[in-house]
C-alpha cells in the first residue's frame, strides 16, 4: 500500500522488534563509593607518581580513557545521564557520580573534591546553550568586572565548569564542545571563556580539531580549549601520520544480519578471526586471552523488507531522492539525506547520538544493515574490551555523544608535555586587546585609509563605508571631511537629499557616482523605518540597501542600547590574524579557525570593541597584501610575520 504522494506505508513492511540486551557491568577494582574513599585512593596514586584528572560531563568516558592512556589517572566522573555514569563507573577508578551540575551545590562540591585531592588536570565538556541579549548583557558585565554569579541561582553548564576551575584552580583545563557552540555572530561563549580563564591566570590555546588528524576514522570536528596555569604555553600535537578509512576500522568484523542476537545475552558473542590492519590490532590490545576469538557488542537494528532492498541498491553517492518511488516512505523535500551508505575507502560521515533513535545515516558499505554498536565504537576509537552500560539504544547515544579517545589521547598527552616544559606562553588575548585598542585611540596617520572608524555615529560609518571603501587617498581627503561635518542624525533627524546631491557631484570625476545611488536607496528606507537604523541591532530586513558586513560594523563602531558586538571576519582582518599567529586561516577554514583567530586577538573585555576596530585598521594602512608596514603595527612583538621584519624584537 502507499500513500498519495508515492511514500510507502509504514505498516506493509513493520519489522518485529527484538530487544536488545542489556549490559550490566561490575564497578572497577578501585571504584570509590565515597568521598573519603577517594580521598585514600587519590593520596595513594600520588604516592605512586601517578598525575590526577577528573572529567566533568564524561559520558561514558572517552576523555577519561584517552587521558588514562598517557599516564593519567582519572579518578573523578560525574554526569547526568545514569547509564553513562555506570559505564564510567564500570571502567575507572574512583569517583562516578551522577550530579547535575546546574546546581552551584554540586558545583561547589566538585571544585572542593578537585582542590582537596590536588587532581592535575579538569576537563570537560558541558553543554552550551544560546542566550538572549538580556542574558549576554549581564554575563558580559560580569565576566568584565570579574564577579561571581550568584551562588543561589541555577546557571548554564559552561558557566558551572568554569565556577570548578575557579575555585579549584588545577594546573590544567581541557575543554571541548562542537564548533557551533563558538561561531554564532558574537562568539559571545567563546570569548567569555578565554577571558575568564584569562583572569584566573592561564594562558589559554584553542583550536576547531579535525577527528581524522589524530587517527580517528571519521569526519568528526570539535573545539578544544586547552587551558595551562601560571601562562605556561602549550603546543597542540602533530596529526597522525596516516588517514585511516571506514573498511581499516571495521573491515575485520564478522557479517551479522540485522536484528541478530547472539546466545547468551549480554554475555553473547560473535565469532572472530583477528585483526588485520594496525587499527584494528590497537582496538584488540588489551583484549583478554579468553575473549580473543570473541567480538562483543556486534549486534544492531531490525532490518525492514524494503529498508534491505533500498540498501541494497544504494552506493555511498546514492541520495535518497535517488531511491526508486516505491522505496521513499519520507517526504523527501525534507529528507534528502535521511539514507546514507558509508563509503569504505574513505572516512565514516559523524557519529552523533542521533544513532540511538534510527542508523539510517550509518548504512554498512557492504552489508544491508546499519551499523552495529561494536562498529560505531570502533569508529569513535573506543577499544573493543570498552563495554557500555544498558540497553542498545543506551550503548547508542553513549558512543555518539562521546569524545573519541584518540582524541583524549592526543590532547592529553600534549598537555602533560607542557606541564613538564613550563615554557611561558608569550602572549594573552587581555593583552592583545588592550594593545590594539590603545593604538586606536593614538593620533591616526594623515593617510588612513579607514579615518571613519573612530566614529561613534552610525550613519556617517555607514555613508563612509558605501561611498569610500577600497577609494584611493584623493578621494577620501575629498568626500570624509565632508561626511564627519554633517549633523548628528537619528530616527527624529533624518538625513536629507541635499548630501546625496552635494557628494554626488564631488563624486561624478571619480566614477563612483553608483554609489551615491545606494545611499540615496538607503535614505529611502530609512524614512519609511526611523528607527530601523538606530534601535539596538540595525534591522536589515527593512534596510535592505544596508550590507550585512557595513550594517555589523556600524553596530561595533556605534553601538546602541543592547547592541550586540558581532565578530567582523573581513578578507584583511583575516589576514592580519593569519600573519599573527603563522597560519593559512585567510584561505582555508575561514569560518571556523579563522573567527576563532579574531576572537582571541579581541577578546570581550572592556577594550574589544575598539580592538576589532583597530584589527580592520591594520588590515588597511599596514598589513596590506604587499609590503606590510611591520614597525608601525602594534601587533609585531606577537606577530610570527612582524617579528622577522625587525631583528631587534
Amino acid at each position: 500500500m502507499s500513500s498519495a504522494d508515492g511514500a510507502t506505508s509504514p505498516q506493509t513492511y513493520a519489522v518485529k522488534q527484538v530487544r536488545g540486551p542489556y549490559v550490566k557491568l561490575p564497578p572497577h577494582p578501585q571504584a570509590a563509593t565515597s568521598e573519603r574513599d577517594l580521598t585514600g585512593l587519590c593520596r595513594g596514586l600520588r604516592k605512586q607518581g601517578y598525575p590526577l584528572a577528573a572529567d566533568l560531563f564524561a559520558g561514558a568516558g572517552g576523555i577519561s580513557l584517552g587521558l588514562e592512556s598517557v599516564g593519567y589517572k582519572v579518578v573523578l566522573g560525574v554526569d547526568h545521564y545514569n547509564f553513562a555514569v555506570d559505564t564510567h563507573h564500570a571502567h575507572f577508578a574512583g569517583l562516578s557520580t551522577n550530579w547535575d551540575l546546574a546546581d552551584p551545590d554540586n558545583v561547589e562540591r566538585v571544585a572542593q573534591l578537585v582542590k582537596s585531592n590536588k587532581i592535575e588536570l579538569l576537563a570537560g565538556g558541558p553543554p552550551c546553550q544560546p542566550f538572549s541579549k538580556a542574558g549576554r548583557s549581564m554575563i558580559r558585565y560580569r565576566v568584565q568586572s570579574g564577579v561571581r554569579d550568584p551562588h543561589d541561582q541555577r546557571r548554564d553548564l559552561w558557566r558551572s565548569f568554569l565556577e570548578v576551575v575557579q575555585i579549584a584552580k588545577p594546573p590544567a583545563v581541557i575543554m571541548e564542545n562542537v564548533p557551533d557552540m563558538a561561531l554564532d555572530r558574537e562568539m559571545f561563549i567563546f570569548r567569555s571563556i578565554v577571558e575568564e580563564l584569562e583572569q584566573e591566570g592561564y594562558s589559554v590555546h584553542s583550536r576547531v580539531v579535525e577527528s581524522w588528524r589524530y587517527g580517528v576514522p571519521q569526519m568528526r570536528q570539535r573545539l578544544i580549549i586547552v587551558a595551562i596555569h601560571n601562562r605556561i604555553d602549550f603546543k597542540w600535537p602533530d596529526d597522525a601520520r596516516q588517514r585511516v578509512t571506514l573498511w581499516n576500522a571495521i573491515g575485520d568484523l564478522p557479517p551479522v544480519e540485522g536484528g541478530w542476537r547472539p546466545e547468551g545475552g549480554a554475555s553473547g558473542w560473535s565469532a572472530y578471526e583477528g585483526p588485520k590492519t594496525k587499527y584494528q590490532r590497537l582496538m584488540r590490545a588489551h583484549i583478554l586471552p579468553s575473549d580473543e576469538n570473541k567480538i562483543f557488542d556486534h549486534i544492531t537494528r531490525p532490518v525492514r523488507e524494503d529498508d534491505r532492498v533500498a540498501f541494497e541498491s544504494m552506493t555511498h553517492k546514492t541520495k535518497y531522492t535517488d531511491l526508486a518511488p516505491e522505496l521513499q516512505r519520507y517526504r523527501k523535500d525534507i529528507f534528502d539525506d535521511k539514507y546514507k551508505k558509508l563509503d569504505e575507502n574513505d572516512l565514516c560521515r559523524t557519529i552523533t547520538a542521533h544513532i540511538a533513535k534510527d542508523g539510517y545515516w550509518y548504512i554498512h558499505p557492504r552489508q544491508a544493515r546499519t551499523l552495529t554498536i561494536r562498529e560505531a565504537a570502533r569508529i569513535q576509537s573506543f577499544p573493543d574490551d570498552f563495554r557500555f552500560t544498558g540497553p542498545p539504544s543506551a550503548a547508542f547515544k553513549q558512543i555518539g555523544n562521546a569524545v573519541p579517545p584518540l582524541v583524549g589521547q592526543a590532547i592529553g598527552g600534549a598537555v602533560r608535555d607542557a606541564l613538564q616544559a613550563k615554557e611561558p606562553a608569550v602572549w594573552s588575548t587581555r593583552g592583545v586587546s588592550r594593545a590594539l585598542a590603545s593604538w586606536l585611540h593614538s593620533d591616526l596617520p594623515e593617510m588612513s585609509n579607514v579615518p571613519w572608524l573612530r566614529s561613534r555615529d552610525r550613519w556617517k560609518l555607514v555613508v563612509a563605508e558605501l561611498l569610500l571603501e577600497r577609494a584611493s587617498q584623493t578621494v577620501i581627503r575629498a568626500v570624509w571631511p565632508l561626511i564627519s561635518t554633517q549633523p548628528t542624525y537619528g530616527p527624529d533627524h533624518l538625513p536629507d537629499d541635499k548630501f546625496c546631491e552635494v557628494v554626488d557631484d564631488l563624486l561624478a570625476g571619480f566614477g563612483r557616482r553608483a554609489r551615491v545611488k545606494k545611499v540615496s536607496g538607503l535614505h529611502r528606507e530609512m524614512r519609511a523605518f526611523p528607527h530601523a537604523m538606530w534601535d539596538g541591532t540595525i534591522d536589515k530586513s527593512k534596510l535592505p540597501s544596508l550590507p550585512t558586513a557595513i550594517a555589523d560594523l556600524a553596530e561595533l563602531a556605534a553601538p546602541a542600547d543592547e547592541s550586540e558586538e558581532p565578530i567582523l571576519v573581513t578578507k584583511g582582518v583575516l589576514r592580519v590574524a593569519s600573519r599573527v599567529f603563522g597560519n593559512d586561516v585567510d584561505k582555508r577554514n575561514r569560518q571556523t579557525d579563522g573567527r576563532l583567530a579574531v576572537a582571541r586577538l579581541v577578546g570581550i573585555g572592556a577594550h574589544s570593541r575598539d580592538a576589532q576596530l583597530a584589527l580592520i585598521r591594520v588590515a588597511n594602512d599596514l598589513c596590506t597584501v604587499e609590503n606590510p608596514a611591520c614597525p608601525a603595527c602594534p601587533l609585531q612583538s606577537r606577530c610570527s610575520v612582524g617579528k622577522e621584519q625587525s631583528p631587534l624584537i
